[in-house]
C-alpha cells in the first residue's frame, strides 16, 4: 500500500521549505509545512529523475497553497473525490448509468492514471481512437460524456485545468460508426417481409412472444423499450395507427416506465402484415394491459429476447450474422424509405429531433430523384401554357 504522507497536501496559506537529495537513480525532493491544526511538522516527499521534475513538484505543491487543490491527483482519484457530482441533471433511469459503466469501463482504464493536469486533447482523440476499433458509436458516445463532464468539474473545482480538453472531442467525427450517409443505415435491416417471417418464425419455436416482439419492432420501426412499452389501448383501429407512447426497460433500481426518446407520442400507420398479429394481441383486454408480455407474464426486453432465443446463434444460421435487435427498427424505417413515404412524415414517424438523421435511412440510389423528376415532369406536362394577350414580343419604350 503507499505511504499516506505521500499524498498529502499542504493547506492554504501554509508557509512552505524544501529540500533535495541526491540519489542513485535520481533525486529524493521533500516539502515540509507545519499543520495548523496540530502544530506538528508535516510533509510529502516525491522520487524523481530530474531537475525539472523537482522544480515541478515544488511549485505543484506551493499552488496547492494558493488554491486548496491538488495538482497532482489522477483522473481516477478525482473522480473518486467527486463521487457523484459529475452526473448532475442526467436522467437517473436511463442515461446516467451507461455514462457510469463508460466512466468505470473505459475511461478510468484507459486514462485514470494520468495526472487531471497533464491530460490534452490528443491524448482524449488517440483514446478514442482506439475505442473506435471495438466499440459501437453508442458505447463510445457514453465513454465521452462522462469523461467531459468529469473534467468540466475539474475545471469548476480550479483543479490546475482552466479548460475542459475533452469539450470539443464529443464532437468529432466518429467514422463511419457515427456519421450516417445517406442509406448507410441500409445493411442493419432485413431485405424483405418474407425474411424478416422467417425470422419471427424462428423466434416462436423458442415462444409466441418472442415472435411477436419481431414482428411488432420491425413493422413499427420502434425500439424494443418501445414494444414492451405498448398498451392495448395504443392501437387504434379506427385511423389504423399504433400510437408509440412510452417505453419500458430495466433501469437503475428496476423497470422503468417512461415517455418515448423523443419525449412525445407519435403515430404509426398499422401495415397489413401486422394487423393478424394486433387482432390476436388486442382480443378481449382492457385498454391500459400490456400489449405483448413474455412467457411469463414479464416485461419483454431486448436482453431477455436475445438470451431466450440465443440470438446470434439464431441469426447466424439464417445467414443474417450481422442483425441486432435494434436492427429490427432499422429494417422498418428502411422500407418505409423505401417505400417513399416523403421525409417529413418519416421522421415524425420514426421520432428523430433531426431529419439528418432520418435521411441515413434513404436508397443510397437515385431512384428517390428520379422519382421526384418524374412528377415534376407529369405535373408539368398538364399544366397549360399561359397566354397573355397583352404580351408584346417587341421592347418596351
Amino acid at each position: 500500500m503507499a505511504d499516506p504522507r505521500n499524498r498529502r497536501m499542504p493547506p492554504v496559506g501554509v508557509k512552505l521549505t524544501t529540500d533535495v537529495e541526491r540519489r542513485v537513480d535520481g533525486f529524493r525532493a521533500r516539502v515540509r509545512w507545519t499543520d495548523p491544526s496540530t502544530h506538528k511538522r508535516v510533509g510529502r516527499v516525491t522520487h524523481v529523475r530530474s531537475h525539472e521534475e523537482v522544480e515541478e513538484f515544488f511549485d505543484q505543491m506551493r499552488a496547492a497553497t494558493e488554491t486548496g487543490n491538488d495538482p497532482t491527483v489522477t483522473l481516477a482519484d478525482y473522480a473518486a473525490s467527486i463521487g457523484d457530482r459529475w452526473q448532475r441533471g442526467l436522467d437517473p433511469t436511463s442515461t446516467a448509468e451507461p455514462d457510469e459503466t463508460g466512466l468505470r469501463l473505459r475511461v478510468l482504464p484507459a486514462l485514470g492514471h494520468v495526472r487531471v493536469a497533464k491530460i490534452t486533447a490528443g491524448m482524449i482523440d488517440r483514446t478514442i481512437d482506439a475505442w473506435e476499433a471495438e466499440h459501437s458509436a453508442s458505447t463510445i458516445k457514453n465513454s465521452i460524456a462522462p469523461l467531459v463532464r468529469v473534467l468540466d468539474e475539474a475545471v469548476r473545482d480550479d483543479d490546475a485545468i482552466s479548460i475542459n480538453p475533452a469539450k470539443h472531442r464529443a464532437r468529432r467525427n466518429l467514422g463511419n460508426n457515427v456519421t450516417h450517409t445517406t442509406g448507410a443505415l441500409h445493411q442493419y435491416a432485413l431485405p424483405d417481409l418474407a425474411t424478416l417471417r422467417k425470422l419471427a418464425k424462428a423466434c416462436g419455436k423458442v415462444h409466441q412472444a418472442y415472435s411477436d416482439h419481431v414482428m411488432l419492432a420491425s413493422l413499427l420501426a420502434a425500439r424494443g423499450s418501445e414494444v414492451a412499452g405498448l398498451q392495448v389501448g395504443d392501437v387504434d383501429w379506427d385511423n389504423r395507427i399504433v400510437w408509440i407512447r412510452r417505453q419500458h426497460y430495466p433501469g437503475k433500481g428496476g423497470l422503468v416506465v417512461k415517455k418515448t426518446k423523443g419525449r412525445r407520442d407519435r403515430p404509426v400507420p398499422m401495415l397489413d402484415a401486422l394487423e393478424p398479429i394486433l387482432e390476436r394481441l388486442t382480443q378481449d383486454k382492457l385498454p391500459e394491459a400490456s400489449l405483448l408480455r413474455g412467457p411469463r407474464g414479464r416485461v419483454l426486453t431486448t436482453a431477455t429476447v436475445r438470451d431466450a432465443t440465443h440470438w446470434d446463434d439464431l441469426v447466424a444460421g439464417l445467414g443474417l450474422p450481422d442483425l441486432t435487435r435494434h436492427g429490427l427498427r432499422h429494417t422498418g424505417a428502411t422500407w418505409m424509405a423505401d417505400a417513399g413515404i416523403a421525409l417529413h412524415v418519416l421522421q415524425e414517424i420514426l421520432g428523430h429531433q433531426s431529419i439528418e438523421t432520418t435521411k441515413g435511412y434513404l436508397h443510397p440510389d437515385h431512384r428517390h430523384l428520379a422519382e421526384a423528376a418524374r412528377q415534376a415532369n407529369q405535373f408539368l406536362s398538364k399544366t397549360p401554357q399561359r397566354k397573355d394577350a397583352n404580351r408584346r414580343d417587341g421592347p418596351r419604350l
